[in-house]
């Protein structure tokens, strides 16, 4: 096993995805003859009539965009790919999402209301086309040994959840506050709820970039919250952060949404600095 493999510590990542509306079709309107898009399009409405909201249920989501980024044990920066980019099918990223979680001895998921949305949409995805996650469900073990545990802070953190006290309190602004705070970028030229017309559009290059986007938000957010829990200093945090910019800035030619990310980029602007001088 090469020696970045055996030092990954945390995957950091962010899925973007679509509502099957052959699935749709199938269970709200099987003897009718409409379109899976004409499906996906009633039943959003019929929930808007309803609850308010036009958000179809995950079960009915599918991956089509996994960014992941790897981390060393001292919070460096590795690595960021997406899966499966130049074909984008989600049996593929599905299978790759947990093989390689499993293939780098299981190390600890971060993301930003992923217990609520990409984990469960990841599980059943594992479900739906038949990929092994045993060593993720772990049946049999002791429940918080589990990584799926919801308090097992070792398999999975959701910084959502870290700064809600697990729900205790709301974070109105999502990841795009979050982000803003530190300076960095947030939500640009897309939003999660332009994917779906941005794959019909078959810019699914768009929504790569997106995604990798929102995986640097989580990152820096994530740093931050390690300095709230003692694990690097605020010094140690300025050091991981330049190194990652110096990163992006080296392949920002090549990989889409990386210059848009540094096109926004902004620096946390540290006060005990302004107050020293």
């Amino acid at each position: 096993m090469a020696k970045v493999e055996e030092n990954v510590k945390y995957i950091v990542f962010d899925i973007e995805t679509i509502v099957d509306g052959e699935l749709v079709r199938m269970i709200h309107y099987p003897d009718e003859s409409i379109t899976p898009k004409e499906a996906r399009q009633r039943y959003a409405k019929k929930l808007v009539e309803s609850s308010g909201t036009d958000f179809i249920p995950i079960t009915y989501h599918t991956p089509v965009s996994i960014a992941v980024a790897k981390l060393d044990t001292d919070f460096n920066f590795l690595d960021l790919k997406t899966l499966d980019e130049r074909q984008s099918r989600p049996h593929k990223m599905t299978q790759d999402f947990w093989h390689g979680w499993k293939r780098y001895v299981c190390p600890c998921f971060v993301t930003f209301n992923g217990r609520s949305f990409d984990i469960p949409v990841m599980e059943l995805a594992a479900y739906r086309y038949g990929v092994n996650i045993k060593r993720w469900l772990s049946p049999g073990g002791t429940l918080y040994q589990k990584p799926r545990y919801r308090y097992n802070e070792g398999g999975h953190i959701d910084l959502q959840e870290l700064l809600t006290n697990f729900g205790a309190s709301r974070f109105h602004g999502g990841l795009n506050l979050a982000a803003t705070i530190l300076g960095k970028p947030g939500k640009m030229d897309m939003m999660g709820s332009a994917v779906q017309q941005a794959y019909d559009a078959g810019n699914i290059e768009e929504i790569h970039g997106y995604c990798r986007c929102d995986v640097l938000d989580t990152f820096f957010v994530f740093l931050r919250t390690r300095v709230m829990s003692g694990d690097i200093t605020l010094a140690r945090e300025a050091e991981i952060v330049a190194a990652t910019k110096s990163w992006l800035e080296s392949r920002s030619a090549k990989i889409p949404g990386f210059d848009t990310y540094l096109n926004h980029w902004g620096d946390w602007e540290n006060p005990w600095e302004r107050a020293s001088n």
